[in-house]
């Protein structure tokens, strides 16, 4: 999709968005403590919540070694409750927006590439849940089998990836009572949960030719309605999967002057999946390391130094590739494969993840007309 389009369907969305604001009969939720995680479902979508996304990143190796970085990610971008919804409508009124991205890392080359998607929607083209499928936009899909596995698939210029994912950890629900804190402010907080590690198996079709993949993925998947506070310009993410069974999810909500939200949180997730919730005094986040945007100018920490005194666990975090910015107008933002290392209980620690960085090139809330 040309930038040109891209930004005016942009304008579009948060014209519509607007609608959406005071003066409707019904309102939207916010997420409040209390929330009773239910699965499979809610593994579908919460339309009673503006903002919802379905989050995949993995590290993958073909049969000859080769490391390649993959995300999938699913939005769902609400215009009107659906207590709001009349039967009868046209088609064309839609409750809610689609898009998502796809991005893939392909390390020995040292390449990127980003795709997006959007749509309405309007007629059956992409939506959420309709059985099997969970989301999916086009020929881009996210659907769930009755052994609890998952089937992605996407394709790009290059060509069509199959992914299926195999849970090895139950969810882990993230924040404490049910509700993961983005602000100090009532209401700015989510209902959010992982799948830390689904054994990964699929294949690249390209040219006529299938090239097997294997390796581990992360799924995330949250709901709100408000986020990002008045004073937030964005948040810095990191997952970790630790070589020893282990894994790590870290988010810091990075406030106008640049430091840290007070209330940043994480999970630390043992070897038999019992996560531990961590509070912002729980854990310092470092920069070391910058790579400077050639699209936009911003300079995105692409590594850090971590520390959780708790876990007495000290490492650092490195991209595997500098540039792997979705440069996609008004969201842009860096996701990128990242490796890790350092030491827990004085013993070394080794693990791949994923970094996620965004407000850098512009204040998040802003691109997204809030």
């Amino acid at each position: 999709m040309s930038a040109v389009v891209n930004i005016r369907f942009w304008i579009l969305n948060c014209a519509l968005l607007a609608l959406a604001g005071p003066g409707l009969g019904a309102e939207w939720k916010t997420a409040e403590p209390g929330w009773r995680y239910e699965f499979p479902r809610d593994h579908g979508a919460h339309r009673d919540f503006k903002t919802e996304w379905w989050y995949f990143t993995g590290n993958l190796f073909d049969a000859e070694g080769h490391r390649f970085g993959y995300e999938l990610t699913f939005f769902r971008q609400g215009i009107m409750p659906q207590a709001e919804r009349d039967p009868n409508s046209s088609r064309f009124i839609v409750d809610d927006l689609k898009f998502a991205h796809f991005a893939v890392t392909d390390v020995s080359k040292g390449t990127f590439r980003f795709e997006q998607k959007m749509s309405r929607g309007a007629f059956g083209e992409a939506g959420f849940g309709d059985g099997k499928r969970l989301a999916w936009i086009d020929n881009w899909t996210l659907a769930s089998n009755e052994e609890g596995a998952f089937d992605l698939m996407a394709a790009d210029k290059e060509g069509t990836i199959h992914l299926h994912l195999r849970a090895a950890k139950p969810p882990v629900v993230h924040g404490e009572n049910g509700v993961s804190v983005k602000a100090n402010a009532s209401g700015h907080a989510s209902h959010y949960y992982s799948i830390p590690r689904l054994e990964t198996t699929g294949e690249f079709f390209s040219n006529g030719k299938s090239h097997p993949f294997r390796g581990e993925s992360w799924f995330d998947h949250e709901w709100a309605t408000s986020q990002l506070a008045e004073d937030q310009v964005g948040w810095d993410w990191i997952s970790v999967q630790w070589e020893d069974g282990t894994e790590l999810m870290l988010y810091q909500m990075r406030l106008k002057s640049g430091e840290p939200d007070s209330s940043s949180s994480g999970t630390w997730i043992a070897q038999g999946g019992e996560p531990t919730h961590l509070r912002s005094s729980d854990f310092r986040m470092t920069p070391m390391a910058f790579w400077k945007s050639k699209e936009n100018g911003a300079q995105y920490p692409i590594g850090w130094r971590v520390t959780l005194p708790g876990q007495q666990a000290e490492f650092v975090v490195r991209a595997v590739l500098e540039n792997q910015e979705l440069a996609l107008g008004p969201i842009t933002y860096w996701e990128g494969a990242v490796d890790a290392s350092g030491t827990r209980d004085g013993k070394a620690i080794k693990g791949r993840g994923y970094l996620e960085l965004t407000g850098y090139a512009g204040r998040l809330s802003k691109a997204l007309g809030r």
